[in-house]
């Protein structure tokens, strides 16, 4: 009888590891499988590579990918040590597994990065080769205990405010060219791509040989998968990328799996994660620690967003934590061929300067629906707890802020189209945020308001309240907002707008203000109905 049970228990299917996250998921979502791999193992070292630090292995990892990929695939164990390495190139049914101690330094010889044509920041456009790439592939994986190191110091430039003042001379005596007494680039190529380049793409129609002047301006992304079915990455460290550290474009069945994400809090388009256009993915226990956007969603951007037309969808967040970061999760700007099906739940932003940060502006197009957003706990939020700017223009929120930038008043609003950016039916609740400089901002557009928010069970202490701008169809519920000045609730421009359950300091002048001439039904608990009553009187 023992035997028969026995048997049975080892015939029984292994229980989907991820189930957990699809209990009362809102959306439908097909379970996201691993990839499975061949038998097939093969060490670095078995095919001449050399873990010293100083031998550069780019051919021993080549080799490890052929030998494994002519049996079918397997597992290219990188065993203990510092292997240094010009580019890795995956081929499909490849684990690159790295074992306890075991470290991948690419080098900074910038010669072994040839420009490529890709997609950065929305846009087709040449880029060096990535460290870590692979395109139209079918089950790849990153996996194990060690650390991956992209060498990105090398590349990228550096904002004097960002950083000491003892780095910031240590930056000058190294050389390089310094643009504006502020911003300094560690190569006169790298300058030169700066000063012809929007948004870090080079424009214009350029030659073979003006890319190659600007090349060192060209940053890669440390992890590129393009068109890629079924990806893992699981328990390792990413650190120290060159721009974006990971970079799934246009794949299918993503998982990142209890990863550490990292880039210095200065480093220049240091983002931990861009999931752009991707279907079914899940990040799930990762760490991330970043000098740009921590998890930010992504599918392009203006016209070319839009012709590729491939939205980012289906996707689950749960247990990451963000530290220092311009946004803890984030969408946009480059949205252009829309997001939709997102959860993110039990998450934690801590130091970042956004938690939740949304992000467009006209010309983008693209439609961000269908988010949910649940027991999020955020602490030293720099700027905004909730943040949706629909007047981006490039810099980080806090940047902004120190800048003194005002949103642009536009005489002529232009007419909604192709181009207008929409952001709608997304909800948000139990969330708790303490010490956050403003509760929340919704900064929509007038001619495409940011509509049907819905806020519930959520508690923000912060310098000042919550203001809305050109937002309508927003519900508040059960909702606590404590300013250390100013109105706890700041309305301009909003209409249908129900707060039910609204809870502030009774020792505040003045709990909300409206204005704005389209300002109307907004419908608010009695005790702040007889706030804004007695505040009408005092003012006549």
């Amino acid at each position: 009888m023992g035997f028969l049970l026995l048997a049975c228990q080892a015939n029984k299917q292994e229980e989907y590891k991820y189930e957990y996250l699809y209990k009362d998921l809102p959306f439908e979502m097909p379970r996201v499988q691993a990839p499975v791999f061949p038998n097939n193992k093969l060490s670095l070292s078995d095919v001449g590579g050399v873990p010293d630090g100083e031998t550069l292995n780019t051919e021993a990892f080549a080799k490890g990918m052929s030998e494994l990929s002519a049996k079918g695939g397997g597992t290219l164990v990188v065993p203990e040590g510092i292997w240094y390495t010009g580019p890795i190139t995956f081929q499909s049914n490849i684990n690159l597994h790295l074992e306890k101690g075991a470290l991948i330094l690419f080098s900074d010889d910038f010669d072994l990065y040839p420009l490529i044509s890709t997609s950065f920041e929305g846009l087709e456009t040449k880029r060096c080769q990535s460290p870590i790439s692979g395109r139209n592939l079918e089950n790849i994986a990153i996996t194990g205990q060690g650390s991956i190191n992209g060498s990105g110091g090398s590349w990228r430039p550096v904002k004097k405010g960002k950083v000491t003042e003892e780095q910031w001379k240590a930056l000058l005596a190294s050389g390089g060219v310094v643009e504006g007494g502020y911003y300094w680039f560690p190569t006169e190529g790298a300058h030169k791509g700066f000063l012809m380049s929007d948004m870090n793409v080079p424009t214009g129609d350029l030659t073979e040989e003006q890319w190659n002047e600007i090349k060192l301006f060209l940053r890669p992304v440390m992890v590129s998968f393009v068109e890629c079915k079924n990806v893992l990455l699981q328990d390792v460290l990413f650190e120290n990328s060159p721009s974006w550290n990971i970079h799934p474009l246009m794949c299918e069945n993503v998982i990142l799996d209890n990863l550490i994400i990292r880039n210095p809090s200065y480093a220049q388009n240091g983002d931990g994660l861009d999931l752009e256009s991707c279907k079914n993915s899940i990040i799930v226990d990762c760490t991330f620690d970043v000098g740009d956007d921590g998890i930010c969603i992504k599918s392009g951007k203006d016209e070319d967003g839009r012709k590729r037309g491939l939205p980012t969808e289906n996707v689950i967040v749960d247990n990451c934590k963000v530290f220092k970061a311009h946004g803890g999760f984030v969408v946009g700007s480059e949205m252009s061929g829309g997001v939709k099906n997102i959860s993110v739940t039990n998450c934690q932003f801590l130091g970042t300067d956004v938690g939740l940060r949304f992000k467009s502006r006209r010309g983008r197009g693209g439609v961000v629906e269908n988010i949910y957003v649940s027991d999020i706990q955020m602490f030293n939020i720099a700027t905004e707890s909730f943040l949706f700017d629909l007047y981006y223009g490039g810099k980080s929120a806090l940047e902004s802020l120190v800048d003194g930038d005002e949103t642009p008043v536009s005489e002529v609003i232009p007419s909604v189209d192709e181009t207008t950016p929409v952001f709608r039916k997304i909800y948000v609740k139990n969330l708790t945020s303490r010490n956050a400089r403003r509760a929340m901002f919704f900064n929509g557009l007038p001619e495409m308001n940011i509509s049907d928010i819905h806020v519930e069970n959520v508690t923000i202490s912060s310098q000042i309240g919550a203001e809305l701008v050109e937002s309508k169809d927003i519900s508040f519920k059960n909702v606590k907002i404590v300013p250390a000045e100013g109105p706890a609730l700041i309305l301009k421009n909003v209409q249908n707008m129900n707060v039910e359950g609204f809870t502030f300091p009774e020792t505040l002048k003045e709990v909300v203000n409206i204005s704005g001439e389209k300002s109307q039904n907004i419908n608010l608990p009695a005790s702040v109905k007889e706030d804004l009553v007695q505040n009408s009187s005092k003012s006549k």
